[in-house]
């Protein structure tokens, strides 16, 4: 398939989804459906018998969403943004019925942040930072109010919520974001040695398995995701956050109102 913003190649016998949106792959609503599209043909990709995301960007794996598709937005625009990201992207996992793996070789903040803990399996380079910046810019990290708890614990989650700070992959390894950390120029090389040896397992009991998995894991997912789209658009079209993005356009901090 033949895609604007990303690459979907076969290479002996994995599925890999290479991200190519310069500078730093800001997700737009195109690329973001590019990007649902292709894990649907890989789950129906009979070469296909494990999937990697990863970036053609060094050092970049994913910025998160282009703010362009926020400011000054009507709620059900963002609401549309969000669908894709938040919903289709994972219902798109969660049907895909193979092993996928994000090779996360550089910064990974917000919306990148959804893409690579969509995945099954976080592989990092030693360089890769992450973070959850959209309350500096009077946004929510909606999606990440649900699975992140359950992965570090409350407390921590919201304080890396909250804080909107970035952390190296030896804190996400710590936390359990990140499953394993190499070297900066082996992260793709050890995605597809763990995609190969997924892929030499039965894909049937890998298809129903991993559908088992996904089943016991969800925890009423959908259902929390829709009332966490709604905030996210109420609070997008807040004064603070009109501010707060222009103010990052700008390379500027953000004059906040104050309420009495």
């Amino acid at each position: 398939m033949k895609f604007d913003h990303l690459a979907y190649d076969i290479v002996d016998g994995i599925a890999e989804i290479s991200l190519q949106r310069p500078p730093v792959n800001a997700l737009s609503l195109e690329m973001i459906r590019e990007l649902v599209a292709a894990l649907n043909h890989a789950a129906a990709d009979s070469r296909a018998r494990a999937v990697i995301i990863c970036s053609n960007i060094p050092r970049r794996f994913c910025a998160g969403l282009d703010l362009n598709l926020i400011l000054d937005q009507p709620s059900d625009h963002i609401y549309n943004v969000l669908k894709s990201l938040y919903i289709d992207l994972y219902d798109a996992q969660y049907k895909l019925g193979k092993p996928s793996i994000a090779a996360v070789n550089g910064a990974a903040r917000g919306g990148g942040m959804t893409v690579a803990v969509s995945c099954d399996v976080v592989i990092a380079s030693e360089r890769a930072t992450f973070g959850y910046p959209e309350i500096e810019l009077g946004l929510v990290p909606g999606i990440h109010f649900i699975h992140l708890p359950r992965i570090v614990g409350r407390h921590r989650a919201f304080e890396l919520l909250f804080s909107g700070r970035s952390f190296p992959a030896s804190e996400a390894q710590s936390l359990g974001i990140v499953s394993r950390i190499v070297a900066d120029d082996a992260v793709l090389a050890a995605a597809r040695e763990l995609a190969q040896n997924f892929a030499a397992k039965s894909a049937t009991v890998m298809r129903l398995g991993r559908a088992a998995f996904m089943r016991a894991n969800d925890l009423d997912y959908r259902r929390s995701i829709e009332n966490v789209v709604d905030s996210f658009c109420t609070i997008a079209g807040t004064d603070d956050a009109r501010e707060g993005l222009r103010a990052f356009q700008e390379n500027r901090k953000p004059n906040w109102q104050v309420k009495e």
